[in-house]
């Protein structure tokens, strides 16, 4: 089965699985677990903070991130389409009782400085207050330019604040930007990084941050019962996923390129342009869900969402978008009524 559902869909490479069935554990509530304190040693370092927290998810590490920074009746400004607004359960307010401000994505999956310094509380007792910060890089596959998240880190400095990353595809971003991680991670105070999309391990994100604030969230994910035994498994798959897997996201990029040029060329679909691994391909003739069943009869995975996100990955090869292209062509044939002929000439 090819899967372009999403880069969570990966499964584990063999040497992730040899280095799980082999991995030195112990208990991590503990803080004794010798392979999750290699890989937060290892993240830390890597990204230039002082410590690093392993989690189930990267909601999970969101909502620590966001816990941490705020107390009840805070606030934290957010886009719109940020995952940690909008696809996370609202966590944030349902469990820290702190309030999400969200503000229009640009076209680029920015918000408007503007706007920012606008959402911005002062100082009044009718208002919550505001605390954070929380931008995503990448944000449905778009990359925050350097420039934009340096004058983000300005914005909030002046204010008081503290800034927050949703860095879930953060290797996706640096891979575009051809810059190390660090470069981007350097403007904030806390930073998420999935490990099971495109690294490929199959369970963990991670929560960087200052000492102080991980202590917070070590805190906050035992009572949120996040706390992993020999979660050590875990993390040996983490570490090659961290390590190793950051060098193969320019094929997904690649791919993801050679995507969107096949399904413009069908002429049947809107087609962004990719920067990363995601191509969004609005159906002009609103058949998705019929497509998306055709497909399945073939042994492929879409979501029949408007506009149809395709996600490539390190499971998914430029033989796979071939056989793709060359399935949704056939489908469109198949469903396309020809133009009836007649000899009658207008009168």
């Amino acid at each position: 089965m090819i899967d372009f559902r999403s880069d969570t869909v990966t499964q584990p490479s063999q040497k992730m699985r040899d280095a799980m069935s082999n991995a030195d554990v112990g208990d991590d509530v503990y803080g004794d677990d010798p392979t999750v304190n290699r890989l937060q040693m290892l993240a830390a370092r890597s990204l230039n903070f002082e410590s690093a927290i392993f989690t189930c998810s990267g909601t999970q590490a969101n909502l620590l991130a966001i816990l941490s920074h705020c107390e009840r009746g805070d606030e934290y400004i957010c886009g719109q389409q940020a995952h940690n607004y909008k696809y996370e359960a609202g966590g944030a307010a349902v469990l820290g009782s702190v309030q999400p401000q969200p503000l229009f994505n640009q076209p680029d999956g920015s918000m408007a400085l503007n706007d920012i310094e606008g959402a911005i509380k002062k100082d009044d007792f009718h208002f919550a207050q505001t605390k954070l910060v929380s931008l995503e890089n990448t944000i449905g596959g778009k990359v925050l330019t350097q420039n934009y998240q340096q004058e983000v880190r300005g914005l909030v400095d002046r204010h008081n604040l503290k800034l927050h990353l949703d860095g879930a595809r953060l290797f996706h971003a640096s891979t575009k930007l051809n810059i190390a991680a660090s470069e981007i991670t350097q403007y904030y105070d806390s930073v998420s990084v999935c490990l099971s999309k495109g690294l490929g391990a199959p369970i963990g994100s991670l929560l960087l941050g200052s000492k102080a604030t991980i202590d917070k969230a070590t805190r906050l994910r035992k009572m949120l019962g996040g706390g992993m035994r020999q979660a050590g498994i875990l993390a040996a798959a983490g570490i090659i996923a961290f390590e190793e897997m950051p060098h193969g996201l320019q094929r997904d990029h690649d791919n993801a390129q050679l995507l969107a040029q096949g399904l413009r060329q069908i002429g049947v679909f809107e087609v962004t342009e990719p920067q990363t691994n995601i191509v969004y391909a609005r159906c002009l003739h609103n058949r998705q869900d019929e497509l998306q069943d055709y497909l399945l009869a073939h042994e492929i995975k879409i979501s029949a969402s408007k506009p149809i996100r395709f996600v490539t990955h390190f499971n998914v090869s430029a033989i796979d978008i071939t056989l793709l292209i060359e399935h949704i062509t056939k489908f469109y044939k198949s469903v396309s009524k020809p133009v009836e002929i007649t000899d009658t000439l207008p009168a």
